[in-house]
């Protein structure tokens, strides 16, 4: 974990057996597995809870973006009112069905009146 060698760990042991003496060792190594212990769940608990944010902000960044996005598409229907929407394209009458083309008429001119 911190990279300490099984000779360390010893010479560590050494010490503390000099310092506390054999009679206060195990309660002190008992008292140090339990800090130990608990600054491991407090470690995780935060891990938890830090993953658990990270993932709530993701989920709430995608539904941010969904909303603008959908703002986006009704301001350009809104603005863009008269382009219709996108149809597909009509197919072409074959020649055996197709219709003789008309002349365009114009029907803001007056017509000549027809002899009889």
């Amino acid at each position: 974990m911190f990279g300490i060698s099984f000779s360390e760990l010893l010479l560590v042991g050494l010490v503390a057996l000099l310092v506390l003496g054999p009679e206060r060792l195990p309660g002190a190594a008992r008292t140090a597995g339990l800090w130990i212990g608990r600054l491991k769940r407090s470690f995780n608990a935060i891990k938890t809870e830090v993953e658990r944010e990270i993932g709530a902000d993701d989920i709430r960044r995608q539904l941010h973006n969904e909303h603008i996005l959908q703002m986006e598409q009704e301001a350009k229907r809104i603005l863009n009112p008269l382009t219709p929407p996108a149809q597909p394209p009509a197919t072409a009458p074959t020649s055996a069905t197709a219709a003789p083309a008309a002349t365009p008429e114009q029907p803001d001119q007056p017509q000549p009146p027809r002899a009889p």
